[in-house]
């Protein structure tokens, strides 16, 4: 379900063209921008879900342009409301996150970012995916609350350096990240937040989830953190 735009000054609504079809996009970029986050969201999402718009909003404040977007388009998205036929088609979203990608790399203002993904729930099996499959352009990836596990053996590929944020309440989800953890091979690291379930909506949970990410794409993409410039 798709809700409303984005109310942020910063942020503008682009239409994002992938894999043949036309994409919702919402881009914000800081003035001295150096990294772009791309976000995949879960199943049932969109680029306005209210959790990775605060986390966007966030990343904007560390200096990163941000870029959420809708993995399916409208007809897309109304068929797999029925048949949830590409939800869980970790190979397809992930085709379409890299496409994706491609766009960005195409505009003039994107292109010279280091680039990296922000995927929640099925999203983030997408972003390892794709992280692996496009090392070259791909510099970092931070999970929240993700299924990397579906990413399945492709895991082990991932050269990017790897964030898993989850909830020490989500038990299923926090075993399940625990697992993939350790088949990744490359630069990696997982941080619990205490007492939070799977959406973080305890007081703080989402706010430290925000924070860590920041730190991490700022380190790997080269952003410089608001404490830093003073």
């Amino acid at each position: 379900m798709r809700h409303g735009r984005s109310t942020d000054p910063d942020v503008r609504e682009v239409q994002v063209v992938a894999g043949g079809v036309e994409l919702g996009g919402s881009l914000g970029l800081p003035s001295g921008a150096r990294g772009l986050v791309i976000f995949a969201h879960g199943s049932g999402s969109s680029r306005f879900s209210p959790r990775n718009r605060a986390v966007a909003r966030a990343l904007r404040e560390a200096g990163l342009g941000t870029l959420l977007f809708d993995l399916l388009s409208e007809e897309e998205e109304a068929r797999d409301a029925h048949s949830g036929e590409l939800r869980f088609d970790i190979p397809f979203l992930a085709r379409r996150l890299a496409a994706v990608t491609e766009w960005a790399r195409g505009q003039p203002e994107l292109a010279p970012l280091r680039f990296g993904y922000f995927g929640s729930s099925t999203g983030a099996a997408a972003a390892l995916v794709a992280a692996a499959l496009h090392p070259d352009f791909l510099h970092a990836v931070v999970s929240r609350g993700g299924r990397p596990d579906l990413a399945g053996p492709i895991l082990a590929r991932v050269q990017a350096p790897t964030l898993l944020l989850v909830g020490g309440r989500d038990i299923g989800v926090l075993e399940l990240n625990e697992e993939a953890l350790a088949r990744l091979e490359g630069l990696k690291d997982i941080r619990i937040i205490p007492n939070a379930t799977h959406l973080f909506e305890e007081p703080g949970a989402l706010e430290e989830v925000a924070r860590l990410a920041a730190e991490w794409f700022s380190r790997y993409l080269g952003a410089v953190l608001p404490e830093a410039r003073a």
